[in-house]
């Protein structure tokens, strides 16, 4: 009998479903940045008159989003173990710095300029958190349910993180990243008390840093153009957009009329109306009104089924993990593209105030592109991890099988005995 020389498989397969997911959200953002920004770059002298600026320049970050991707899908997933501590430190270093070096965009200091491209550290920050727990929560196992020598240290770290952020400022980064640590530490076992006593401490403190924000922009006489009267401004509009049509609740009232007009079957890609001077940052954080108008319901409903089923599949994917750490970084990136979606589009759509976050795959957007893209070749990471477990059992109870059932040339004698018997 022959033995098999074949070499066990050391890698399994990525899940297909979440890569092909990938691409296709990712095309679709690029055509949809192309609808929402061709005619404003195409009317700008600034940007050469050139339709496709913007569009190309989100396709360089795709296609280096897909390098990024392959690249983080094809390293061990064991590796992420060791690679946690140092993507932390340079995060932190790039928070600290860029509140001294950044550049100021829409009253936030949030982006390196490279010259080139701008570089948002702030995006870096929340895989990084996300890998970061992951593996703390893992090593500390049982002991994450004390207080003091599981939580605590824990929650130290997230309030560093969130509070570089919040310096910029921005909130809309740091409530994304606060949630997403938030859902992490419930995955990984802490207690509900502690969780509970944490939001009220959050809610608390928020609302004690802004409020002082604002006193001092107050006895200064700067709070017309203060950033907490701008994000006081954003709820007051959230309540009543339609008191101010003309000033602070502009983009809201414009959101909602491109959503209302696109009705059922939509304008037709690239027929919209409302990006045309009359929605700032419409290829932004408001292209999913332009979605709304162009699509129509038919074409949103769509859009939100396939993203919702890639969201569910990525979570499939993380449960599955039978390493607490996978389960959590999987836990943690896809519930990270899940808050920051719903947020971009609560704020669209009224369901919530407008934060200003960016629709991941979708929004022009650089750092956030690329992040997002190699975060799911993280996934895909994991999947692969899952695939390859899967297919050494089903060998392993094939040989099993093979190795209890008796071989043919036995059968076969027994059967001839068998009958010799009877005969005589």
């Amino acid at each position: 009998m022959k033995k098999n020389t074949a070499r066990p498989q050391r890698k399994g397969l990525p899940d297909y479903q979440l890569l092909i997911l990938t691409l296709l959200l990712t095309g679709f953002g690029l055509v949809m940045v192309y609808s929402s920004s061709s005619s404003i770059a195409l009317m700008s002298e600034k940007l050469n008159f050139d339709a496709l600026y913007y569009t190309k320049r989100q396709a360089v970050y795709a296609i280096l989003g897909v390098i990024g991707m392959f690249v983080a899908m094809n390293i061990p997933f064991a590796k992420y173990k060791q690679l946690y501590k140092p993507l932390f430190f340079i995060t932190i270093l790039m928070l600290v710095a860029v509140l001294f070096v950044g550049v100021e965009i829409n009253k936030a200091r949030s982006w390196f300029n490279l010259g080139f491209a701008t570089l948002q550290p702030s995006e870096i920050a929340k895989i990084s958190i996300i890998l970061y727990l992951s593996a703390l929560i893992t090593k500390k196992g049982e002991r994450f349910r004390d207080l003091k020598t599981g939580y605590i240290p824990v929650m130290i770290i997230v309030g560093f993180v969130a509070g570089l952020i919040m310096l910029q400022p921005d909130f809309g980064s740091t409530f994304i990243l606060v949630a997403t640590c938030g859902l992490i530490i419930y995955a990984g076992g802490a207690s509900m008390k502690h969780i509970m006593g944490s939001i009220g401490l959050l809610i608390l403190g928020a609302a004690i840093v802004m409020g002082a924000g604002y006193l001092v922009d107050l006895m200064s006489g700067n709070v017309s153009g203060s950033s907490y009267s701008y994000k006081l401004a954003r709820f007051q509009s959230f309540l009543d957009p339609f008191h101010d049509k003309t000033g602070d609740s502009y983009n809201l009232v414009n959101s909602l009329t491109a959503i209302g007009t696109g009705g059922f079957t939509g304008t037709g890609i690239g027929q919209g109306v409302i990006k045309l001077h009359y929605l700032p940052n419409a290829f932004n954080d408001f292209i999913f009104a332009v979605i709304g108008e162009e699509l129509g319901f038919i074409g949103t409903t769509i859009f939100l089924i396939i993203y919702v089923y890639f969201i569910w599949r990525g979570f499939t994917i993380a449960l599955r993990c039978k390493d607490i750490f996978g389960t959590l970084v999987g836990v943690g990136i896809m519930g990270l593209i899940a808050i920051q979606a719903f947020i971009n589009i609560g704020g669209v759509t009224q369901t919530i105030p407008v934060t200003g976050v960016t629709l991941p795959f979708i929004s022009f957007g650089g750092t956030s592109l690329l992040v997002t893209m190699t975060s799911i070749g993280i996934m895909l990471s994991i999947s692969r991890e899952n695939n390859l477990e899967t297919s050494q059992e089903t060998v392993k109870s094939v040989r099993t099988v093979t190795e209890e059932r008796p071989s043919p040339a036995l059968v076969t004698r027994n059967t001839q005995k068998r009958r010799s018997s009877r005969s005589r």
